[in-house]
C-alpha cells in the first residue's frame, strides 16, 4: 500500500510548481481578481500578485500533508463501503445519486486535464533545459506559453517577455500530449516492474538534487524564513497542493487490504510521512541554492538553480548533477502524463456509458480496444491549452478543482454516517465525524488561499457542467427512463 501511494504522489509537482509557490505570482495589472479569496475577506484591496511562501514553504508542505490524510481517510472510508473499484465519481454515484455524481466527474475532468497541462508545461521547460544543456536553442517564441503573468527573464535578469500575451506557442508542451495520446490510443500495458523502475528513478533524482545541492547552501537565504508572513505560508499551500495530487490511490486499492482497517490508514501516514520527508528535503535545499524571488514564473526551478550555481568556481560537477535530475524529472514526468491522460480518458468513457455524456464518448476502437475517440479529445483539450498558458495559471484551476472533489467526498461521508450507519464499512475513519469535518474545513481553507479569478473560472465550468446535465444528461442517463 505504501509502495503504490508514493509512486501516485512522487510525480511532476515538485519538480515545477514548487517555485511558483515559493515566489508567488505577479501580474501587470492591479486587480482584485488576483487577490488571494483569504486576503481580500482580511485587507478589501487589489493586488499585483499573490503572496509566494519563501522558504516557510516547509510549513506549506506540512500543512498540505495533514490536509491529505484526513482527506485520505474519508476516501478510504467510501471505498471499502462500495464493491467496485473506481475514482470520487463511482464512489458518489453509488451513494449520494446522479446529480453529485455528475458534479464530480464534471469536477475530475477539469482535474486531470489541467493537471495534465500544468505536467505538459514543466516537462516543457525541462526539455528546453535539457536543449540547452547540450547548446541547442531553439527559437523563444515556440517554446514559451503565450501567456506569461510576470513576463520572462533570463538568467542575468534580462527581460525576453513583457508580461501579459505574447505571440508564441509551448510546441513542446503541445507535442508531448499528442504522443502520448497516440500511444493510449493504440494500447499501453504497464507492468509493476515498470512502474516500481519509474519511481525509484523519480526518487533517486530527488536525492541526488539534496545530496549534490546540499554542499552549496548559503543559510543567508533562508533569512527572513517567513517573508510573506502566514497568509505566504497558506497561499503556498494553496499552491504547492499539486505535488501531492495521487495520495487517494492507496484508498482505491482498498478491497486488496489483507487487513484494511489496519493497512489503509498506515498506508495512508506512510505514504504521506515519506513524501513529505522527501518534498522538505527539496524545499529546504533550493530556497538555501538560491533567493526564492528567483524562481518567480519558472516552471523548472530545481534544474534552474543547478544551471546557475554550475557555472560559480567549484561547482562544476553540478553541470552533470542537473543532467542527472533532468532525466530523473523528465521520467517522472512522462509516467505521470501517460497514467493521468489514460485516467481523464476512462472518466470520460464511465460518464458517456452512463449515459451522462454523448454514446460517442464511450466508442471503443476496433482494432486496438481502446476509448480512442476519449482519448484523442481529452488529448486535444490538454495539448492547446498548455502550449498557451503559465504554469501558474494551469495548477490553480486543477488545485481548486482536486480540492472541491475532497470536500464533497468529505461531505458523503458524514452524509452517509447518519443516512446509512449500519451499512458495511471495511474501513472507517477513526473519531467519529471529526475527520471528515476537518478535511472540509481544512480543505476550504486551502481554497481560500487561491485568486478570486479561479474561483470565478472555477464556477464557470460548474455552470456550464449543469447546463449539460439539466438540458441533457439527465435526460440520457440509464435512470432516465424509471
Amino acid at each position: 500500500m505504501t509502495a503504490l501511494g508514493i509512486g501516485a504522489v512522487i510525480g511532476a509537482g515538485i519538480f515545477t510548481v514548487i517555485g511558483t509557490a515559493m515566489a508567488g505570482q505577479h501580474f501587470d495589472t492591479s486587480s482584485i481578481l488576483n487577490a488571494p479569496v483569504l486576503d481580500y475577506m482580511i485587507h478589501h484591496s487589489a493586488t499585483l500578485g499573490r503572496p509566494g511562501a519563501g522558504p516557510a514553504i516547509a510549513l506549506s508542505l506540512v500543512l498540505v500533508a495533514m490536509v491529505c490524510a484526513f482527506t485520505a481517510l474519508c476516501y478510504a472510508e467510501l471505498a471499502s463501503m462500495i464493491p467496485i473499484a473506481g475514482s470520487a465519481y463511482t464512489y458518489t454515484y453509488a451513494t449520494l445519486g446522479e446529480i453529485v455524481a455528475w458534479i464530480i466527474g464534471w469536477d475530475l475532468i477539469l482535474e486531470y486535464a489541467v493537471s495534465n497541462m500544468t505536467v505538459s508545461v514543466g516537462f516543457a521547460a525541462h526539455l528546453v533545459d535539457l536543449f540547452d544543456w547540450f547548446g541547442v536553442h531553439p527559437p523563444l517564441r515556440w517554446i514559451s506559453p503565450a501567456y506569461l503573468p510576470g513576463g520572462l527573464t533570463d538568467l542575468k535578469g534580462t527581460v525576453l517577455w513583457s508580461p501579459g500575451w505574447h505571440f508564441g506557442f509551448d510546441w513542446p508542451a503541445f507535442l508531448i500530449v499528442m504522443i502520448l495520446t497516440v500511444v493510449l490510443v493504440r494500447g499501453i500495458r504497464e507492468s509493476a516492474e515498470t512502474n516500481n523502475v519509474m519511481v525509484l528513478i523519480k526518487i533517486a533524482a530527488i536525492l541526488i538534487f539534496v545530496s549534490a545541492g546540499a554542499a552549496f547552501v548559503n543559510p543567508d537565504h533562508w533569512h527572513p524564513f517567513m517573508p510573506r508572513g502566514w497568509s505566504g505560508v497558506l497561499t503556498g499551500g494553496s499552491i504547492i497542493f499539486f505535488t501531492y495530487i495521487g495520495f487517494d490511490s492507496v484508498s482505491t486499492a482498498a478491497e486488496e487490504a489483507t487487513n484494511p482497517q489496519k493497512d489503509i490508514p498506515i498506508g495512508i501516514l506512510a505514504t504521506l510521512f515519506v513524501c513529505t520527508v522527501l518534498y522538505l528535503a527539496v524545499a529546504v535545499t533550493l530556497s538555501g541554492l538560491v533567493p526564492w524571488q528567483s524562481v518567480l514564473d519558472d516552471a523548472a526551478p530545481v534544474v534552474n538553480a543547478l544551471k546557475k550555481l554550475s557555472v560559480f568556481p567549484g561547482a562544476h560537477r553540478l553541470h552533470w548533477v542537473r543532467l542527472a535530475v533532468l532525466f530523473g524529472a523528465m521520467t517522472g514526468m512522462i509516467s505521470s502524463l501517460l497514467v493521468y491522460q489514460l485516467g481523464q480518458a476512462r472518466v470520460w468513457f464511465a460518464m458517456s456509458r452512463d449515459g451522462l455524456l454523448p454514446r460517442v464518448f464511450s466508442h471503443v476502437h476496433p482494432r486496438f480496444r481502446t476509448p480512442a475517440f476519449s482519448t484523442w479529445v481529452a488529448g486535444f483539450v490538454v495539448g492547446i491549452p498548455a502550449g498557451l498558458f503559465d504554469i501558474g495559471t494551469l495548477a490553480d484551476l486543477s488545485n481548486i478543482g482536486t480540492l472541491f472533489a475532497f470536500v464533497l467526498v468529505s461531505i458523503g461521508v458524514i452524509i452517509l454516517r447518519y443516512r446509512e450507519p449500519d451499512r458495511p464499512r471495511g474501513f472507517r475513519a477513526p473519531l467519529g465525524p471529526v475527520i471528515p469535518v476537518l478535511s472540509v474545513v481544512c480543505c476550504i481553507l486551502l481554497m481560500a488561499g487561491l485568486p478570486i479569478l479561479t474561483w470565478l473560472r472555477f464556477f464557470a465550468w460548474l455552470v456550464i457542467g449543469l447546463v449539460i446535465y439539466f438540458f441533457y444528461s439527465r435526460h440520457h442517463s440509464e435512470f432516465a427512463t424509471r
